[in-house]
């Protein structure tokens, strides 16, 4: 049982995990005596128990989304958000943006603080889209106009760019607007990092 309730602090997140920046990976480190508060058995039995299991061995698992998580003190906790306090010394405000798209690509270089809207430009394209660019769909088939409907979504608002013919034309729509509006892909930041 955990002596701690509540948000861990950056002090105690580095007492009991180590991050490696450069390779995303988090281990769990040697635990104290003071860290432990057990009832039936003596804390120092567990102690020790929990050190020469867990001491030394990667932190955190593979969820179902794709994200690292696990538990630190009976709580849940996303290893990037845990990353962020352990470089920076706070826990973030917002979003935590895996700038390449891997959700388990936690090395440093990899991790931006961003707004949810800021986070929601660098989307993946979704698996039922059919054109293969964000924002580009093919018209209903009971519209009265055929071809390519092309939107961007903007700071929460929804905004209509047009229809077009050429799906080649919709997708030059779409570049414009992302450019327009500020949108890069990947935030400007090279594919290979």
């Amino acid at each position: 049982m955990s002596r701690f309730v509540g948000a861990l602090t950056c002090g105690l997140l580095r007492l009991v995990l180590r991050y490696e920046p450069d390779t995303g990976k988090l281990y769990w480190r040697r635990r104290p005596v003071w860290l432990f508060r057990e009832t039936r058995r003596s804390a120092a039995s567990v102690c020790v128990g929990w050190n020469s299991r867990w001491a030394g061995a990667a932190a955190f698992t593979a969820q179902k989304d794709g994200y690292l998580a696990g538990r630190i003190f009976d709580r849940m906790y996303r290893a990037h958000r845990v990353m962020w306090v352990l470089q920076t010394g706070v826990w973030p405000e917002d979003e935590i943006d895996h700038i390449n798209h891997d959700r388990s690509d936690n090395r440093w270089c990899n991790l931006r603080a961003v707004t949810k809207s800021q986070n929601q430009r660098n989307a993946s394209i979704s698996s039922n889209n059919t054109s293969g660019v964000l924002g580009v769909s093919r018209c209903s088939p009971g519209s009265q106009r055929r071809g390519w409907r092309v939107r961007i979504y903007v700071d929460g608002d929804h905004i209509e760019l047009g229809r077009f013919t050429r799906k080649e034309d919709a997708a030059a729509a779409r570049k414009a607007a992302d450019i327009k509006h500020g949108f890069h892909a990947n935030h400007g930041v090279p594919a290979d990092v």
